[in-house]
């Protein structure tokens, strides 16, 4: 005769979880009753295990197929429901016990690992975490993902292939991963450049206007025209902050610096974003600035004659005359220390906001200028690296010339710039939608 066991399943615990018990068994045994009957209570330990294991790997339903006896029928039913609560609360107290086994981390990047700029930054970080971590990590990405309800399958995806720790690498991916963070409270979730977390999300983001401020202070001390363009992807307090601090820079060089922006209303389109390099190019702007992922606006201001700044990493190699510098970003090191926290049990949820002082963010080498201009370069850098120069530095004025409170005594405070949505004094145009 055969006899059944069921409900071997619970929502909170995990295939992995459950292999943990396997060098518990022994305990598990302890916990119950012991039988008159030579080996009942070792077959059921083991069996309770294995089904435990198989179900919550699969979803199958258990049999234990070497129980015949009546006596062992009896016992398996009287302590089946008692030796299974045991075993999942031995999964309940080791949930992040996974310093000995494979972690398997996700990365859901919105443009292709080719585009040479902020997925291809990203995509560099993975591997510099693998370089860091080797056989300690295993991992997955999944490229070209829109921030749409795909975003939301894609992070599935990885959850239900065991991915323990998963990166969503776009602003637009905030709310999806929310959405599926909430159903899966045991698998850990980084968003990139948001602000929204839970229990389980975590957010990193990088202080970009450090690095658009010494754009602007570059751009300020090169331009001739003294008309300085941005090409700009949406109107969010990411972009919005960069192209504030960019004037910003160039103003304490030329107070007359004049700004152009176009707003081409995506992240990744290299036609889109080169027919806007050129449209500024026209318009008699000299050095060009974006926030765009693809080095067309680079390749552009190469076969125009002009400058321009690299995004998210070095595009010299396709502006050997035009480019001046570039705000590469370096996210090994941080990708390193999360997957670490992962594998030690030690990970929380938490916000990173990194600076030029931590090297999340890099210069490439200031290029295609005078002396003067690379030592006033790299005195700035400095300056903001010590903590001596912030960009928003107060007194302030927006575009309409009205004070901007200063909510951090001399500077502005962190909540204002990751939320800004006004332009400073010298910018002649409106934010979309405002």
């Amino acid at each position: 005769m055969v006899h059944r066991v069921t409900s071997c399943s619970a929502s909170s615990t995990t295939a992995r979880d459950a292999l943990q018990m396997k060098n518990k068994s022994a305990s598990l045994a302890g916990c119950i009753p012991r039988s008159s009957t030579p080996g009942v209570m070792d077959r059921l330990a083991s069996f309770v295990f294995n089904c435990a294991t198989a179900s919550l790997s699969v979803g199958r339903e258990c049999r234990n197929e070497n129980v015949s006896s009546p006596k062992t029928s009896k016992m398996m039913k009287k302590w089946s429901i008692f030796a299974l609560a045991a075993v999942l609360a031995i999964a309940a107290i080791t949930p992040h016990a996974r310093a000995a086994d494979k972690l398997k981390v996700g990365f859901v990047y919105l443009g292709p690992v080719g585009d040479l700029g902020w997925t291809f930054q990203h995509d560099v970080g993975r591997k510099n975490m693998m370089a860091a971590l080797g056989d300690r990590v295993e991992t997955t990405y999944l490229e070209n993902v829109p921030e749409s309800a795909d975003a939301e399958r894609a992070l599935e995806k990885l959850v239900r292939s065991d991915h323990q720790l998963i990166f969503a690498t776009s602003f637009g991916y905030m709310d999806q991963t929310l959405r599926v963070a909430e159903k899966y409270p045991n698998v850990h979730f980084e968003h990139a450049t948001g602000f929204k977390r839970a229990a389980n999300i975590s957010t990193y983001d990088a202080r970009w206007y450090e690095g658009d401020y010494l754009q602007g202070v570059i751009a300020g001390k090169i331009s001739k025209s003294g008309i300085i363009g941005w090409i700009a992807p949406f109107p969010i307090p990411l972009v919005i902050s960069g192209i504030n601090a960019s004037i910003l820079g160039a103003q304490t060089v030329n107070p007359n610096i004049k700004l152009k922006i176009i707003w081409v209303n995506t992240w990744f389109d290299p036609p889109k974003e080169a027919d806007a390099a050129k449209v500024l190019a026209d318009q008699g702007v000299d050095v060009l600035m974006t926030y765009t992922d693809s080095p067309a606006v680079m390749q552009t201001a190469e076969q125009r004659g002009i400058h321009a700044f690299g995004r998210s990493s070095d595009m010299i190699k396709f502006g050997p005359h035009a480019q001046l510098s570039a705000t590469a970003n370096n996210w090994g090191p941080y990708y390193t220390k999360r997957a670490e926290d992962e594998l030690a049990g030690t990970w929380k949820s938490e916000a990173t906001w990194a600076g030029l002082d931590s090297n999340v963010i890099v210069m490439a080498p200031y290029t295609n200028m005078p002396d003067d201009a690379k030592k006033l370069a790299a005195d700035t850098e400095a300056a903001i690296k010590a903590g001596t120069l912030h960009p928003f530095k107060c007194p302030l004025a927006d575009q309409d010339g009205n004070n901007v409170e200063c909510k951090a005594g001399n500077h502005l405070d962190d909540l204002q710039i990751r939320s800004m949505n006004f332009y400073v004094k010298g910018i002649d145009d409106k934010i979309p939608g405002k």
